[in-house]
């Protein structure tokens, strides 16, 4: 089980590289869009996130920090919902666009920091 929790681990660090990839390749940009990058990242962290707690929780007995997991999760939500509605506009504010990143900055020193 520890081989797919470590496969589900390269995953999320794939969902990060894409969102946060999705965000930087805007940075010269002066219309701002939420690309299929951001979206499928957003998504592909969420579902890794759950499955990694879920598995270390049930089959590997690991103790998770339940405060540190809970604010990463709705700090991602928070991206998540950001993501989806911005990605039915043709483009999105400066404000929303930043939000997006510097959440998921926030999320990652949360991750590594805390």
């Amino acid at each position: 089980m520890e081989t797919v929790y470590d496969l589900l681990v390269i995953l999320h660090f794939i969902g990060l590289a894409s969102l946060l990839g999705g965000f930087l390749v805007q940075m010269r940009d002066t219309t701002r869009v939420v690309n299929p990058a951001m979206f499928h990242g957003a998504l592909t962290q969420l579902v890794t996130g759950l499955a990694l707690v879920g598995i270390g929780e049930a089959a590997l007995d690991w103790d998770f920090d339940h405060v540190k997991i809970a604010i990463k999760l709705v700090i991602l939500v928070v991206i998540t919902v950001l993501v989806v509605l911005g990605r039915r506009k043709s483009s999105i504010s400066t404000a929303t666009w930043a939000a997006i990143g510097l959440l998921t900055v926030a999320n990652t020193a949360i991750a590594v920091l805390v």
